[in-house]
């Protein structure tokens, strides 16, 4: 990839290129599993001023290529978690952070995948449909309902396009509803000017999207809403905090 001059996609920062991993880099690295070197290099840009990591030449990829590439019927083996296993622990986790708001509340699971989280809450009462952009991509978003509380679990990073990520989040929230995200934070993780070993950074995986603390903290100013992270994973935008999720979230998190 020829050197030039990048802007960041979260503040429009100058960036330059940090490092090139292979395209077999996966999460499954911290497992102690290891594929065969595909030989494409797949380079890393980071933003100087707020910290953002992102791959630009994967970024530019059309969604067939992603679906050709990544998602595609190889994927099951970089991130086996993400057909039952994260599913079910986020569906148990959300019951535990909410009870009783399922009569009141309309859920969104964005990049829901295969829908099986959605499906958990239902049987549990909740009113949840599941939005994924490549398993819907004939589906106009604004065709949608506007919900009360979204999810986006391990989406972030994957998104190519942040501002059209956080354009659709907020054509689908309702003005004081809540998004609930995880991504995991590159502080501490990621260094100017050294060589980018995170098992998080996995082009295979279609982690192209790295964020720092500072660079959610400005994309959150950006759409005016507010950012707390709860953890280095779990994190929440929101304007102000609904009365339906208030109890919740003060008693759980002190936000």
């Amino acid at each position: 990839m020829k050197a030039h001059a990048l802007i960041c996609p979260v503040c429009d920062g100058e960036s330059s290129l940090l490092d090139v991993v292979d395209f077999h880099k996966s999460c499954e690295e911290r497992r102690g599993i290891y594929f065969d070197l595909s030989g494409i290099p797949i380079y890393y840009a980071i933003c100087h001023n707020c910290g953002f990591c992102f791959a630009p030449e994967m970024a530019a990829w059309s969604l067939e290529q992603f679906e050709t590439k990544v998602y595609n019927q190889q994927y099951v083996h970089v991130d086996p978690d993400y057909i039952e296993i994260r599913p079910r622990e986020k569906a148990t986790e959300l019951l535990s952070m909410f009870p009783g708001v399922n009569s009141f509340i309309k859920h969104l699971d964005y990049g829901g995948g295969n829908g099986l989280l959605s499906q958990l809450l239902k049987a549990a009462d909740w009113n949840s449909i599941s939005y994924d952009p490549f398993v819907d991509k004939n589906k106009n978003i604004n065709s949608l309902d506007k919900f009360d509380l979204i999810t986006a679990y391990e989406v972030f990073e994957h998104v190519p396009d942040v501002d059209r990520l956080m354009s659709n989040l907020n054509t689908l929230l309702k003005p004081n509803g809540l998004v609930l995200f995880s991504t995991l934070l590159s502080d501490g993780n990621i260094h100017s000017k050294q060589r980018l070993e995170w098992w998080y950074a996995s082009p295979r995986n279609g982690h192209i999207s790295l964020f720092s603390k500072k660079s959610l903290d400005l994309l959150s100013e950006k759409y005016g809403w507010q950012l707390a992270s709860f953890s280095d994973s779990l994190h929440l935008f929101y304007r102000v905090l609904p009365p339906w999720a208030t109890p919740h979230i003060t008693l759980n998190y002190n936000l």
